[in-house]
């Protein structure tokens, strides 16, 4: 691939705009208690809203994969974080369960043009080489390293903000959306846009082929399987940490600390999502996905178990950096492993395939943790949703181990037959 000065540019400009965008600021550490305290939604609604956000993700996923295709990453990125904001407002005014849902619809379809244009605008960049996969995860973990950077300030911030008026943080999140619409205008198309050509019809076709080819490869098929599952459970925990937190009596204040703290935490361990790879190597998934879901099963026990307050939320704590620690490298590593091996017109849709297994995942997930919110606590659904998750990435483990993280020659004909000139 040439590299053209559109290229230089978007190279140049993404870790900036990632930073800024690649998930909600001031969010995070108060929607829950917002949504519960202020608009006196039910927890076990608000997991039930959050559940159907995958839902709507994976309804959309065709309409806004085509969408991309027929205007162009830039333009779609452009839209995708002018509907982010539109869905803030709707928490923002919400008055009852039916805004919430309204606005998990409108983030379902910014987070799905995003999920699929985002990392392609910096891959489409890349010159071809062995170096490829190497450079974009450095690129990329560069942006993500500084979003869990200024995430942790601004979540700090917020917890502060929320018990000054809750509606500070939401509103500085929304001022967050636009800037990042702004700065998706300096992105360049990589690549001619021919928008008379690309039919409904034939885009299906298209991922119908894309999806017979991952099934018949035993790499990309677990690889998307284990990806989806793993990217549930931490989905489903961001929402859960609060609960529990607030089910021991933990001061409102200091959400925003705790999960600042823990936030530069992962963007140390995002950035450093190399050191896991060259570390680990095929065990890397492993060493990721096992801490994260055990972890959640000693919160359980730890809040059955009936310690003083002081030794109940440092043990709990220092869980939570565990989960942090493996959150930051997982979503920048799937991304790496799914894209090896690939041709860049598969790539597109590989990322749809594994973005609408992820939204499945997520919802199943999602709901069976709002179903036990309604007969039982937080903690005791983080316990319930660790031991079921254990059992299952085990039984994937075991399954992966002669399909992933294999030496390029090792894989069958079958499984490389579209890899890229190197």
């Amino acid at each position: 691939m040439e590299t053209t000065e559109e290229n230089k540019n978007n190279v140049r400009i993404y870790p900036i705009y990632k930073m800024l965008s690649w998930d909600l600021l001031f969010y995070y550490p108060i929607i829950f208690l917002f949504l519960t305290q202020v608009k006196k939604i039910s927890a076990a609604d608000v997991l039930l809203g959050e559940s159907l956000y995958p839902i709507f993700k994976f309804m959309l996923l065709i309409s806004t994969s085509a969408f991309i295709r027929k205007v162009g990453k830039r333009k779609s990125l452009i839209i995708a974080n002018l509907i982010n904001a539109l869905s803030i407002l709707s928490y923002i005014i919400a008055q009852n369960f039916t805004y919430v849902v309204i606005g998990q619809f409108l983030s379902a379809i910014a987070f799905n043009i995003k999920g699929i244009a985002e990392t392609n605008v910096l891959y489409d960049a890349l010159p071809k080489g062995r170096k490829r996969g190497s450079l974009f995860s450095k690129i990329d973990g560069k942006g993500t390293s500084w979003y869990y950077y200024i995430d942790a300030i601004f979540s700090i911030a917020s917890g502060f903000l929320y018990v000054i008026n809750a509606y500070i943080p939401l509103i500085l999140c929304f001022i967050a959306c636009i800037i990042s619409t702004i700065i998706s205008f300096k992105f360049q198309e990589t690549k001619d846009i021919t928008k008379n050509t690309i039919t409904m019809k034939k885009y299906i076709e298209d991922i119908r082929q894309s999806f017979r080819y991952v099934f018949q490869s035993d790499r990309l098929k677990y690889l998307i399987i284990f990806g989806a599952i793993l990217s549930g459970i931490m989905g489903m925990l961001t929402s859960l940490r609060s609960a529990t937190l607030k089910q021991i009596g933990f001061p409102e204040q200091y959400f925003g600390i705790v999960f600042g703290i823990l936030g530069i935490i992962s963007g140390i361990s995002s950035k450093n999502q190399h050191r896991f790879h060259n570390r680990f190597h095929n065990k890397t998934l492993a060493v990721l996905a096992l801490p994260t879901t055990i972890s959640s099963i000693l919160i359980g026990l730890i809040v059955l178990g009936n310690f003083s307050y002081a030794v109940t939320i440092s043990i709990i704590l220092l869980l939570f950096l565990v989960q942090y620690i493996n959150k930051g490298p997982f979503f920048i590593l799937i991304r790496r492993y799914l894209n090896n091996f690939t041709t860049s017109s598969l790539r597109e849709k590989i990322s749809s395939f594994y973005n609408s297994t992820e939204s499945i995942s997520r919802a199943i997930i999602g709901l069976l943790a709002s179903f036990l919110l309604r007969f039982t606590t937080a903690s005791n659904t983080m316990f319930i949703i660790g031991c079921i998750s254990t059992i299952i990435i085990v039984l994937l483990l075991d399954k992966m181990r002669n399909r992933v993280g294999l030496q390029p020659e090792e894989y069958s004909e079958k499984e490389i037959q579209f890899t890229e000139v190197k």
